[in-house]
Parts: C-alpha cells; structure tokens; sequence
C-alpha cells in the first residue's frame, strides 16, 4: 500500500502545508559568512595538519595546529562582537574543532612518535581522539541546558592540541631532537586524554572583553608577550600550553591543601549558552 501523507486541510480541499521549524526557517534565510568562514580556515588547517603528518611533515602539521588554535579563538571573539551568533555557528565550530585538535593531533602524534608501539600507540592516540570528541559532546550538552558557568570543566581540546603541537616544535627547534622519548609522549596523551575528561576547572578567557576600557598597564603587557613570542615562539609556545594543562591540576591540588572544595559550581564557559540567544 502506498504511503499516503495526511492532514487536516485535505478535508477541507486545501493544500498541506508542513510545519517548519524556527531553526529551518533561519538557515533558508542564510548563514553569517564572516565567523563561517573563520572557522572554515581553522578546518582547513586541520585538515592540512593531517595532510603533512601522512606525508611525514610533522613541523609542518604542529604549526597547522597551531594556527587552527588561533582561528578557533577568532572565530567566536568575532560572532560575539558582531552579534552574529548563532546554532549553526556552534555546530560547525564543534566539527572543525574535532578535525583540528582532535583528529589532527592524535594522527600526528601515533606518525611522529607512537608508531613503534604498535597496539598501546595507536590505542593512545585513539583515546586522544575520544576523549576530545567527549569533551566536546559535554561542553554542548551543558550550553544548551544553560548550567554553564564562567570557567571551563576539563582541559579545553584547543589547549590539549596546543600541547601535543608545541612538543613537536620544541623537540626541533629547541632541543634539537627529531623525537622526544617515547615513553613521555605515551604517558602524556593519556595524561591529557584523562585531564579533557576530568571535572578539573580551568581558566577561561574568551570572556575577556576587548571593547571596554583597560588600564595601560596592560596593553604594554600584550605587546611585549607578543614581542617575546614573535622571538622566540620555539620556547614560549610549550611554556604557554603546557603551563595552562598543568594549572588546572595544580589549582585542584591547592585548593585540597587550603581545605577548600576544588569546583564548587559546575564549570564551563558561557560562549555556547549565548550562541543560542534568538538573533537581534
């Protein structure tokens, strides 16, 4: 028997009409193309990083990942400062932000370092890969039930991506090593797969407001932290991202000391919650 689609109105002799939703309705009028193609560039970069990790290009690939970190953060500072917010917005970043810290990484750092461990490499690296898509399975799930708060709640993917691109930078330039040892970089992905899971609070800075007034004091600082790493990106790179994924541990670990309760509130960022606004 044929499927035959029913309503109301055909009783009556008038045509069907579908119900569409308000999400429909706001993506047949179009998308905004600036924060869109923003993060369109951090995919790509992504996707360039896997590209040269194939090709065994792993300098190439770290500072691919690096500059996807940089897009990632332009691309919400500019929806939020231009009022362009919006859930397509969320749901594209989200897919960009897994090729680019989380499937990039993992397939750079099983290329560059994990493969002579066969099994327990490439299980490394897919518990990476995993544990990133989770994190940011849960950093949706509590924007659009509205319980995020001010801070972050485990380790940010970008941050964890940071890290395993500023390792190889530093293991080139720095140390002057084609490989670090293998054994730290095994214990470190698990190490940083277990921090993007965990309910330790970390800093969040993408509610800085750049708009509002600022002491001068604080211009000079951004200058000069620019200028220092313009110099010297091959040391100051590692010492940002891994000084970040270890201050949420150690933040955790003196609150236990001081007796106080290390994440009182439930943490995470408010920038997916405001993503979800209705469009002025």
């Amino acid at each position: 028997m044929p499927f035959l689609w029913y309503n109301s109105g055909m009783l009556d002799n008038q045509p069907a009409v579908r119900e569409t939703s308000p999400i429909r309705l706001k993506l047949r009028k179009g998308i905004f193309i600036l924060p869109s193609f923003i993060t369109t560039l951090s995919f790509f970069s992504g996707f360039y990083a896997l590209i040269s990790s194939f090709n065994g290009n792993y300098y190439n690939a770290a500072v691919a990942i690096i500059l996807a970190g940089l897009f990632d953060f332009l691309d919400g500072k500019v929806a939020r400062l231009t009022n362009t917010t919006s859930h397509f917005g969320m749901e594209y970043d989200s897919l960009s932000d897994l090729m680019s810290f989380g499937i990039a990484p993992g397939f750079l750092v099983y290329s560059w370092a994990l493969q002579p461990f066969g099994r327990v490499g490439w299980m490394a690296a897919f518990l990476y890969v995993i544990c990133g898509a989770l994190r940011l399975a849960r950093f949706n799930t509590l924007a659009q039930t509205g319980k995020a708060t001010e801070r972050f709640m485990g380790l940010p993917i970008p941050a964890a991506a940071m890290v395993v691109a500023s390792m190889v930078i530093m293991t080139k330039d720095l140390l002057l090593l084609e490989k670090l040892n293998p054994f730290v970089l095994v214990g470190t992905v698990y190490v940083l797969a277990f921090l993007m899971v965990s309910n330790i609070n970390y800093i969040s800075f993408k509610k800085f407001d750049f708009a509002r007034r600022r002491p001068f004091g604080i211009l000079v600082f951004m200058v000069l932290s620019i200028y220092i790493l313009a110099v010297m990106p091959e040391l100051m790179i590692p010492i940002v991202a891994i000084g970040y994924a270890v201050s949420g541990p150690a933040e955790w670990v003196w609150g236990l000391l001081h007796g106080k309760k290390a994440g009182k509130e439930t943490a995470e960022t408010t920038e997916p919650s405001e993503a979800l606004k209705p469009q002025k």
